[in-house]
């Protein structure tokens, strides 16, 4: 049984590490959402990001890293991030009142300008609150960024962009994503702090 288990592992970590080497294909709009970001930052605008689940996790955990540290050894201005699952009374109100799928779309009406970007998180693509934040972003011109999964689902046309990741298990998605967002972020941070590098 530990032979087995042993494979099992060594196959999960080697199809987690083909799944973030797949990024690679991706870096030009890789490096196009660093540039992004980083001059929306610079012009005060915010980010906002959002997911369902393990996602949302993910939407919390990156805007944390921005308003507190991302790494131990910088230290700097917090930067404005948020999750749009803001907390448990706006989401079960929303959810309550209208439904919902309108969490994400109603919480950016109110907080964004066209200054900011969206950042969505997505394994399907297809959940329909991040769909309809998607429009919103667009009727309102804010700039969206989506990280995908499922090829990026129905979601990759309504971002200015994406990074659509080819792979049908969500847990390699997600830390494809997490990782995805930790060098992002870092890079942002580079720009922004170029004394740090």
């Amino acid at each position: 049984m530990t032979i087995t288990h042993n494979t099992n592992l060594e196959k999960t970590i080697h199809r987690s590490n083909q799944t973030k080497l797949s990024l690679i294909n991706h870096k030009k709009n890789i490096n196009r959402i660093i540039d992004v970001i980083t001059k929306k930052l610079k012009r005060n605008g915010k980010i906002f990001l959002c997911g369902n689940g393990g996602s949302a996790a993910d939407a919390q955990h990156l805007a944390a890293e921005f308003l507190v540290r991302l790494r131990p050894n910088v230290n700097r201005n917090p930067i404005p991030a948020i999750s749009l699952a803001l907390d448990t009374s706006t989401i079960t109100a929303c959810g309550n009142d209208y439904t919902f799928h309108n969490i994400f779309e109603r919480n950016l009406n109110a907080l964004a300008s066209i200054k900011d970007i969206l950042i969505v998180i997505s394994t399907s693509g297809n959940s329909k609150n991040i769909l309809n934040v998607l429009k919103l972003a667009n009727k309102r011109k804010i700039f969206s960024i989506g990280f995908l999964g499922n090829r990026g689902g129905k979601a990759k046309k309504y971002c200015n962009l994406e990074i659509s990741i080819n792979e049908k298990e969500t847990a390699r998605i997600q830390e494809t994503h997490i990782f995805l967002g930790h060098f992002i972020f870092e890079q942002v941070e580079n720009k922004l702090y170029k004394k740090i590098r």
